[in-house]
């Protein structure tokens, strides 16, 4: 028997399409008090605060 997970979003409550949404994870100063984690869609994801961050990795190669 398959099962089929279901997304929801943890801000408004509406299901997440397959491929879209995004988790959020607060990381405390205070490693005492652990963390916290929030699966959002797109549309309130983009409304939360804060600023994009720099993939990792190498830089792709330019075109010569």
């Amino acid at each position: 028997m398959a099962r089929k997970t279901i997304l929801v979003c943890d801000k408004c409550s509406s299901e997440v399409p397959e491929g879209r949404g995004a988790v959020m994870r607060l990381n405390y100063t205070d490693a005492r008090r652990g963390s916290k984690q929030a699966d959002l869609c797109d549309d309130c994801a983009g409304g939360m605060p804060g600023r994009a961050v720099a993939r990792r990795g190498r830089r792709p190669k330019s075109v010569a």
